[in-house]
């Protein structure tokens, strides 16, 4: 058997003895191992085969790790992963205690910052350009790698404005794919279309009214292009600007023609790119599901409802409303901030906002949601998909601090339904008159529910719900994680145990908690989100302010940042798995 090109690589410096012509054949291979490996462990895809020259081109071309290169977002780092000395343990990557699905900085010192968000790049970059300025390493090169449309984020135009008047040698890639997750969206697409199709006058575009040195736009595919352009980009000081055209999924017939699908396409045959077909049984739906369908019912009769998302029509399935209704719901591109200051204002001029936005990018428009909704108390209707442990994205996507972070703001409901049925009846009773914001969180992946499609029911805002009535220890749960604690119960079948759910983190059901600490001699709280000023610390501080003596047991994820993994182990790793639970119940019983 021939030995391959790719056997022979641990690290850009044997990339480096490769002569110009073996590129090629090495792009090839490095495509197939992708190819093989994510086909069977899953993970991204489109975004990193749409980028093998471009990374082979850069450490190729660059003397990495001493220049300084950063990707964005950070699933396309898979073959920069593979070239920097992690190609023999690739098949653990997104795997429980494997490598990371992202640049980490803890992982290798070719990732020179962390991504596992969107349009950070540019700013990191500028920052490592100063500072190399500052210390006199002036011929030092500072490579910001921005595509998969993250350059229509307002931080990337916030640095891209402080760069442009700087001195700093930094370079800025844009990997032009036209597509996200989902196609991209709004005017700067339409304008970069443009420059594609030699529409736009290359002279004056916006690049260059930034004072960035504009060049492309160039075949992101063409090893000679690329090579070509560096070499004589790296005598350039100063803040340069590569426009460089792509295609996401290449190489992969299926992904270059479904790149929805394809970015993250679950198991395939390596061979053919046919996706593996999934056992065909009845299942209960995905949450996200439940809401695409629930809003949009609840939308065909209520003409003021409005859905709002940044960049995840698919992901949040947002997507069957804006099939629908194009002129009511709308994908407002990654920018998050944005998605919620626009909500604000049309919540302004009375109309019923559902702004759907993941748990760990809500994280990313804090200031909009004290300053622009909370503050001036308008009734927008945020839906938090992700919430909770999200396994295998890992510590960048979990969405593990919306309860804390949350909790402190004034005038926020924030409620976390148990199952479907209630998430539908969360999101009937939000639209119906709501006086201030709410919050809804429910985690990623399926519910519990076959028959979850029944009519909406009004819910009593704030009223929590006895599942089980107990004696001596209660639990008090919020959540889609009471479903195991109902397991945990049942299989103990003990009456000296009481569940209480929760649906409302605030405001608290105060007069059940009374009931509770009167009934039962031990509290034990569980959920899905940071244990440090989450559910359990507001039935801490309810004790506390009532002068309750009740042993209280918080259980949810520790005070640490929890890495990747499928939820399973890490539900056992933090200690809120059905094992875990069950001997906190023994111990207090």
């Amino acid at each position: 058997m021939l030995s391959k090109l790719l056997d022979h690589i641990q690290s850009p410096t044997d990339l480096k003895k490769l002569s110009q012509d073996q590129l090629p054949h090495l792009a090839k291979e490095l495509r197939e191992f992708i190819i093989d490996i994510v086909a069977t462990k899953e993970g991204h895809l489109g975004a990193s085969l749409g980028v093998i020259e471009l990374t082979i081109a850069l450490h190729y071309m660059f003397d990495t790790p001493n220049d300084l290169l950063v990707w964005d977002v950070g699933h396309q780092a898979y073959g920069h992963k593979i070239l920097t000395g992690r190609k023999d343990i690739f098949h653990t990557n997104r795997q429980y205690k494997g490598i990371s699905g992202f640049p980490k900085r803890t992982e290798s010192k070719y990732d020179t910052f962390g991504v596992g968000h969107s349009s950070t790049a540019i700013s990191a970059a500028l920052g490592m350009a100063m500072a190399s300025n500052l210390k006199g390493e002036i011929n030092k090169h500072h490579i910001a790698v921005i595509g998969d449309a993250s350059i229509a984020s307002g931080m990337a135009f916030e640095a891209l404005n402080h760069a442009g008047v700087s001195s700093a040698n930094i370079l800025v890639i844009l990997n032009d794919n036209a597509i996200g997750i989902d196609p991209s969206v709004g005017a700067l697409k339409k304008y970069l279309t443009g420059i594609k199709k030699g529409e736009a006058n290359h002279q004056h575009n916006i690049f260059e009214a930034l004072n960035f040195e504009y060049s492309g736009p160039i075949d992101g595919h063409n090893f000679e292009a690329l090579l070509n352009e560096f070499n004589r980009l790296k005598e350039i000081k100063g803040p340069k600007f590569l426009h460089v055209i792509t295609t996401k999924g290449k190489g992969l017939k299926q992904a270059e023609q479904d790149q929805v699908k394809y970015h993250a396409p679950g198991k395939f045959d390596a061979k053919t790119g046919e996706l593996t077909p999934k056992p065909h049984k009845i299942q209960p739906p995905k949450y996200q599901d439940v809401f695409g369908y629930s809003i949009l019912e609840l939308a065909r009769k209520n003409d003021k409802i409005i859905g709002i998302t940044p960049a995840m029509p698919t992901g949040s399935s947002l997507k069957y409303m804006i099939d629908e209704m194009p002129e009511r719901a709308f994908d407002v591109g990654i920018a998050e901030q944005h998605a919620v200051t626009l909500a604000a204002g049309m919540a302004t001029q009375g109309m019923v906002v559902f702004c759907n936005i993941y748990s760990t990018f809500m994280q990313r428009a804090y200031d909009q949601i004290i300053h622009d909704v909370a503050l001036q108390n308008l009734p927008v209707i945020f839906c938090l998909d992700r919430a909770g442990l999200v396994g295998e994205d890992g510590a960048t996507h979990h969405g593990t601090f919306d309860i804390a972070y949350l909790r402190c703001i004034p005038n926020l409901t924030i409620a976390a339904p148990i199952n479907e049925i209630e998430l539908r009846n969360l999101l009937y009773t939000s639209q119906l008159e709501l006086d201030n914001p709410i919050a809804i969180r429910y985690p990623r992946g399926r519910g519990v529910t076959i028959d979850w499609k029944q009519d909406f029911k009004k819910i009593n805002i704030g009223e929590g719900i006895e599942l089980q009535k107990g004696s001596k220890v209660a639990i008090l749960s919020t959540g889609h994680i009471g479903n195991l604690v109902s397991e945990v119960i049942s299989e103990l079948n003990n009456n000296k145990i009481g569940h209480y759910h929760f649906p409302f983190i605030k405001p608290l059901d105060q007069t059940l908690l009374k009931t509770i600490f009167n009934t039962h001699t031990s509290i034990i709280t569980i959920e899905d989100g940071t244990i440090v000023g989450g559910f359990g610390s507001a039935i801490s501080e309810y004790a506390t302010a009532n002068n309750l003596y009740n042993p209280i047991k918080n259980m949810g994820i520790p005070d640490a940042f929890i890495e990747h993994g499928n939820k399973s182990e890490l539900y056992q790793e933090v200690g809120i798995d059905s094992e875990s639970i069950l001997a906190t119940i023994k111990n207090y019983l």
